[in-house]
């Protein structure tokens, strides 16, 4: 008899987050070249790091009876006035949520919640080969729009880039 697994639960994320959003990351950081950054980051970076996101764009969790299973969140693309309504998203599951579609709700749900922020335009970065993550985003209407070949050193060799874009509203306030 197969069982169907509880439903996941999509909230913001707070500090209490911190420790388990810090565990899914690790291995991704420590062992693939999906981030670019080389040391994992610990719960208290991250809990700075949510409470970044939080305050201008979104963080999100996804969790099954208290469990962590992924998280997804926004940021500032880049810096320069005129870039304030485009964000750029991540989302990170742990291993066993994958084939699940809970990246898949954890990236609808904030982009919907970009969308009530103010927001015309999400992008994202990933490291090339990464079949399931350039699926995702295609699934949920982003184009990939550029690529870097040869943008992050990681692992001693040099790492590409591809550059995703999804139009989320038209006609928004000027920054």
């Amino acid at each position: 008899m197969t069982t169907t697994p509880e439903p996941v639960t999509i909230r913001d994320a707070t500090g209490a987050d911190a420790a388990g959003c810090a565990a899914i990351y690790a291995p991704y950081v420590r062992d693939t070249a999906v981030t670019f950054e080389t040391d994992p980051p610990d719960d208290v970076a991250l809990a700075g790091r949510i409470a970044a996101a939080q305050e201008r764009h979104a963080w999100l969790v996804a969790e099954r009876d208290g469990e962590l299973l992924g998280y997804a969140y926004a940021g500032t693309y880049r810096p320069r006035r005129a870039y304030a309504r485009t964000a750029e998203t991540s989302v990170y599951l742990a291993p066993e949520a994958a084939g699940q579609g809970i990246g898949a709700a954890l990236y609808r749900a904030l982009l919907d919640r970009l969308r009530e922020l103010g927001y015309g335009t999400a992008v994202a970065g990933m490291t090339p080969p990464n079949p399931g993550s350039a699926a995702l985003h295609r699934s949920l209407g982003f184009t990939q729009v550029g690529a870097f070949t040869r943008v992050g050193r990681k692992f001693g060799r040099w790492h590409g880039c591809d550059w995703w874009e999804l139009p989320l509203a038209e006609d928004v306030a000027e920054p």
